[in-house]
C-alpha cells in the first residue's frame, strides 16, 4: 500500500466532521505541520487491523428449529417506515432489512457483498462516454402483492430520490442525482442505469428498494409509507404496528423464494435501554442491546447457576439477603415477637418487604441465568468534537493542543479492555479496522504529547497568569499576577487561581472540594457508573456549571443523511493519568458486583491544597497545570457538553477522564449536564458547544456517506452557515476536492487512496478525534441461534431461530431443573 504524502498547499483553520446518536464524541483541532502529515506503514492497513469477530452463536439452518417468536428490543417505536425521510431511525433500518430488498450486504468486514436473493449479477458494462451499470435480478424475486421486481421500482425510487422534484421530502439524494437514466434490459429483470458522470459508490445504490407504489408519488412517499407500507419483498411481511404499545409484528413472507424464515414471528418491542434488565429479568425479552450493569448482572447469574446456587440462594450470597447475619436475623425475630407492639408492627413490615424484595431477586436471577451475552465491536465509533466555528477552538493551535493533551490509547482500554475486545483506537475517521479504506493515518495529526500540547497553546498566546485580574482586586492581588511570582506562598498562588478562573466561569473548584466531591463520587450506585467500564473511578473535581444562553449563532442545519463510520487502529500512547482496573465480564465481578466498593483513584496531580491542610503546597506531577491559562485578560475554558440520560453513564465517565487530560495542561472545562432529547438538537446541530462526544456509525462508501459530515461549511446568502452534517464546522476546501475525486473515479484502488489522502487530512485539521470503536453487547436467550453481536454484517432476518429441541419453554424446563426452583411465568 502506498504511503500519504504531505498534503500540498496551504491550510485552513477548520476541519470538517460531527454528529450524533446513542453517542460520543467529535473533536476539532487544526492542521499539523507538513512534516506531520506522512502517512503510515502498511503494517497499519485494512488486512493487519485487530478486527473483533461476531458473536451471534452461528449455527446450520438444518439445527435451527422451525417455528417460534423472537421478542427483540428496539429504543422505540419506528417513526416512519421510509428509510429515506430525515426522522427514520434505527427502528425503521431494521423493519426494512427483514421487509425490503436490499441488493448489497455488508460482510463481517464491513465489505458490501452483492445479494443473490435479489440480484444474479450486477457490473458496470460500459464507462465512455458515460458510466452503465446493468442489474440482472433474480428471476424469482416478486413483491408481495405478485408483481415481479423489476425497472418500473428503480426509476420511481431514482425520481423520488434524485432531487428534482421538490415535492419529496428527501433526507439524502447521494449518488442518485447522478443518474441520467434508467431502461428496461432485455425484459423487465434487466436493468440500465445510465450516470451523467462516473460514480465510484454505485453499490451503495437501491438498497434497500422501496416498491413503485411507495416511490411513485410525494404523496406515498412523504405520508402513506410512514405507518404501512403498499408491498414488501423480504424472508418477512410487516403484519401490524401496535400504535399503543408501539410493538412493530413481523411474520414468515408466505411469497418469499428464498430459503423460508425459520421464525413465524418477529415482535420487534419498544423498551427503553434503562428499562431492559428489568425486562430481561422478567422474561419478557428474547434478544436486546444492553448495558455494561445488565452484562454483569447476568454473568453473576450464570456464575451462580455454575456453581448449583438457585436465586433463593444467590439473593442470601449477595442479593438484597446478604447483609442478613446470624445475630441481626435474631434480633429481627425477638423485635417482631416482642412486648412492644407498635415496635413490632414496624420490624414485621420491615422483615416483610425484605422477603420480597429477596425473592423478587431471587426469581430474576433464576431467569437471568436463561440469558447469555454475546459481545463484539459495534460498527461506530466515538469521538470528541471540537467546534471550531469560534471561540479559542477557532484558532487551530488550540484545537491541535486539545487533541495532544488526549490519551487516546487509554481512553479505548477503559471502555474496550475490561470486555476482552480490541482496544487500539480508530486510525481513521473513514473507514474502520478491516474495511478496504481503513489505513491508520492519525500520524497526521500526532500522538499524546503534554509538553507539545502546552507548547502550541503559549504559542497561541494561552499563558500562565493570562487571564488579568479586574479591577478593585484584593490587596496583594497585583504581585501575583506578575511573572516570577514566588513558589513557596501557596495562599497567594490559590488566590490568584480562583481569581483567574472567576472570568471565564470555569468549574475547575478550590483542591479540598474537588477532593470532597471525588470521595462522594467514588460511592455513586452502579447505574452513575461507566457504561462500559469495569472499576473506573469517577472524578469529582469538576463541577457541572448551568449551561448559559448561547449566543446566536445563525447556523443552519441540513437534513441528516446515512452517516458514514470510521475507525481503525491508531496511536497507542502512553497512560499518565489514570489507572484503569481490567475486570473479565466473564467472572461477573464488575461494578454491578462491587457497588460501593472503594475504587483505586490516582492523586489528582498534586493539586495545592488537596491532601494537606489549606495553604500547604502538595507536590505536582504536572508543573503548571494547577494554573489556568489566560489570554487577553480571559481564561481558558471550554464548554464541555454531555447527555445526562441513565444510557450515557459510558460517555459521562469518559468525559471525566478527559477532563482531567485537559486540566493536566492548563485547559478548563464546563461541564454542562442535558438530558439526552437536546443534547443533538439544541447544543450539537446547533453549535452551542465547545466538546462533546458523540458517534457516528459506519459506511461502505465513505466517498458518498462521509462528505457531508467533513464537508466545510459555507456561507449562506442570509448570512448563516451552511454546515451539512459536519457539526464542528471545520473543514477545507482540499478535502471536499478529495472526497470528489474518490466518488468520481471508477478505479477502487484510486478511489480507496483519495479516501485515505482525505482521511490524513481531517487528521491534521483536528475537527474531530476518533477515542474508540463502541462496544456491542447482546443478550439473548442461551438457546437462541444466528443472533446476537453481528459487528458489520447485516443479520440474515431467515435464519435466526431457537435451537432444535430447545424451544423457550423447553429451555425454561432446563434453567428451572439446573437452578432448583421455577424461574417464573414467562411470554412464549
Amino acid at each position: 500500500m502506498s504511503q500519504i504524502g504531505a498534503p500540498q498547499g496551504g491550510t485552513c483553520p477548520k476541519s470538517p466532521r460531527s454528529r450524533t446518536l446513542r453517542t460520543v464524541a467529535t473533536l476539532t483541532s487544526a492542521v499539523l505541520a507538513v512534516t506531520a502529515l506522512a502517512g503510515c506503514s502498511a503494517d497499519d492497513d485494512a488486512d493487519t487491523a485487530p478486527v473483533a469477530v461476531q458473536d451471534n452463536a452461528p449455527t446450520p439452518r438444518d439445527l435451527v428449529a422451525d417455528g417460534g417468536t423472537l421478542r427483540w428490543a428496539v429504543d422505540a417505536a419506528p417513526t416512519t417506515l421510509n428509510a429515506f425521510q430525515a426522522d427514520a431511525d434505527a427502528t425503521t433500518s431494521r423493519i426494512a432489512g427483514a421487509v425490503l430488498p436490499a441488493l448489497y450486504t455488508l460482510d463481517q468486514r464491513g465489505r458490501p457483498q452483492r445479494n443473490p436473493d435479489y440480484l444474479e449479477s450486477a457490473q458496470v458494462v460500459e464507462t465512455e462516454p458515460k458510466q452503465v451499470v446493468l442489474y440482472k435480478l433474480n428471476q424469482q424475486a416478486v413483491w408481495s402483492d405478485g408483481r415481479e421486481i423489476g425497472a418500473p421500482d428503480f426509476v420511481a425510487q431514482w425520481r423520488a430520490l434524485s432531487g428534482r422534484d421538490t415535492a419529496y421530502w428527501t433526507a439524502r439524494n447521494s449518488g442518485y442525482e447522478r443518474i441520467e437514466k434508467i431502461e428496461r434490459g432485455k425484459n423487465d429483470l434487466e436493468v440500465r442505469v445510465t450516470f451523467s458522470k462516473p460514480y465510484a459508490d454505485w453499490q451503495s445504490l437501491f438498497t434497500p428498494l422501496y416498491p413503485k407504489q411507495v416511490m411513485g408519488s410525494p404523496d406515498s412517499f412523504n405520508d402513506g409509507a410512514r405507518t404501512t407500507l403498499k408491498a414488501t419483498a423480504g424472508p418477512f411481511l410487516l403484519k401490524s404496528a401496535d400504535a399503543k404499545s408501539g410493538d412493530v409484528t413481523l411474520i414468515r413472507n408466505p411469497r418469499w423464494w428464498g430459503q423460508a424464515a425459520k421464525l413465524d414471528t418477529v415482535v420487534l418491542k419498544p423498551v427503553p435501554r434503562a428499562d431492559r434488565a428489568d425486562a430481561l429479568a422478567a422474561g419478557t425479552l428474547d434478544l436486546a442491546e444492553i448495558d455494561r450493569s445488565t452484562a454483569e448482572r447476568i454473568s453473576l447469574a450464570l456464575k451462580d447457576a455454575r456453581a448449583g446456587r438457585n436465586g433463593a440462594q444467590a439473593a442470601l450470597a449477595h442479593g438484597p439477603g446478604s447483609s442478613i447475619t446470624p445475630s441481626k436475623a435474631l434480633k429481627s425475630w425477638a423485635l417482631a415477637h416482642g412486648s412492644d407492639e407498635e415496635k413490632a408492627e414496624e420490624v414485621r413490615a420491615a422483615r416483610k418487604k425484605n422477603q420480597e424484595a429477596i425473592a423478587r431477586y431471587a426469581s430474576a436471577q433464576d431467569t437471568l441465568a436463561t440469558y447469555v451475552v454475546r459481545k463484539s465491536l459495534e460498527p461506530a465509533y466515538t469521538q470528541l468534537s471540537l467546534n471550531g466555528e469560534s471561540g479559542p477552538l477557532s484558532d487551530e493551535r488550540v484545537r491541535r493542543a486539545v487533541a495532544r493533551a488526549i490519551d487516546r490509547q487509554e481512553l479505548a482500554e477503559s471502555v474496550l479492555k475490561p470486555l476482552g475486545l480490541p482496544a487500539k483506537p480508530p486510525g481513521s475517521h473513514l473507514a474502520l479496522a478491516g474495511q478496504a479504506a481503513y489505513k491508520d493515518s492519525s500520524d497526521a495529526l500526532g500522538g499524546q504529547d503534554t509538553q507539545e500540547a502546552r507548547a502550541l497553546l503559549a504559542d497561541a498566546g494561552w499563558v500562565p497568569g493570562g487571564a488579568e485580574q479586574p479591577a478593585g482586586t484584593k490587596a496583594g492581588s497585583e504581585a501575583e499576577k506578575k511573572e516570577g511570582t514566588e513558589k513557596g506562598a501557596p495562599e497567594k498562588k490559590e488566590a490568584e487561581k480562583k481569581e483567574a478562573e472567576k472570568p471565564a466561569k470555569s468549574t475547575a473548584t478550590a483542591p479540598a472540594d474537588a477532593k470532597k466531591k471525588s470521595d462522594e463520587a467514588s460511592g455513586d450506585a452502579p447505574s452513575d457508573e461507566g457504561l462500559y467500564i469495569v472499576g473506573d473511578d469517577k472524578p469529582g473535581d469538576r463541577r457541572a456549571v448551568p449551561a448559559q444562553a448561547a449566543p446566536g449563532t445563525g447556523t443552519r442545519v441540513l437534513t441528516p443523511a446515512p452517516a458514514a463510520a470510521l475507525q481503525g487502529a491508531a496511536l497507542q500512547a502512553r497512560a499518565e493519568a489514570l489507572d484503569t482496573r481490567p475486570e473479565a465480564l466473564e467472572a461477573g465481578t464488575g461494578s454491578a458486583a462491587r457497588a460501593g466498593a472503594p475504587q483505586a483513584v490516582k492523586p489528582d496531580r498534586g493539586a495545592a491544597g488537596a491532601y494537606a491542610p489549606r495553604g500547604t503546597a502538595a507536590p505536582a506531577a504536572v508543573p503548571g497545570a494547577q494554573q489556568a491559562l489566560g489570554k487577553d485578560g480571559k481564561a481558558l475554558s471550554l464548554r464541555f457538553v454531555l447527555p445526562s440520560g441513565p444510557g450515557s453513564e459510558s460517555l459521562r465517565t469518559v468525559g471525566d477522564r478527559i477532563v482531567r487530560m485537559l486540566d493536566a495542561v492548563g485547559i478548563r472545562t464546563e461541564v454542562t449536564k442535558v438530558p439526552d432529547e437536546s443534547f443533538f438538537k439544541d447544543h450539537i446541530a446547533s453549535g452551542d458547544y465547545d466538546l462533546a462526544l458523540y458517534s457516528w456509525p459506519a459506511s461502505a462508501f465513505p466517498a458518498t456517506d462521509a462528505r457531508p459530515i467533513f464537508a466545510k461549511p459555507e456561507p449562506a446568502s442570509d448570512g448563516s452557515l451552511m454546515v451539512e452534517q459536519n457539526y464542528s464546522r471545520v473543514g477545507t476546501d482540499r478535502i471536499d476536492q478529495l472526497f470528489d475525486q474518490a466518488a468520481g473515479t471508477l478505479d477502487e484502488e484510486e478511489a480507496l487512496e483519495l479516501v485515505r489522502q482525505a482521511d490524513a487530512r481531517i487528521w491534521a485539521a483536528a475537527g474531530s478525534i476518533p477515542l474508540y470503536q463502541r462496544p456491542q453487547l447482546v443478550a439473548a436467550r442461551a438457546d437462541l441461534v444466528n443472533a446476537g453481536a453481528w459487528g458489520f454484517a447485516a443479520p440474515r432476518y431467515q435464519d435466526i431461530g431457537f435451537e432444535k429441541d430447545a424451544s423457550p419453554k423447553k429451555a425454561d424446563k432446563k434453567a428451572d431443573k439446573r437452578t432448583g426452583e421455577k424461574t417464573g411465568e414467562k411470554a412464549d
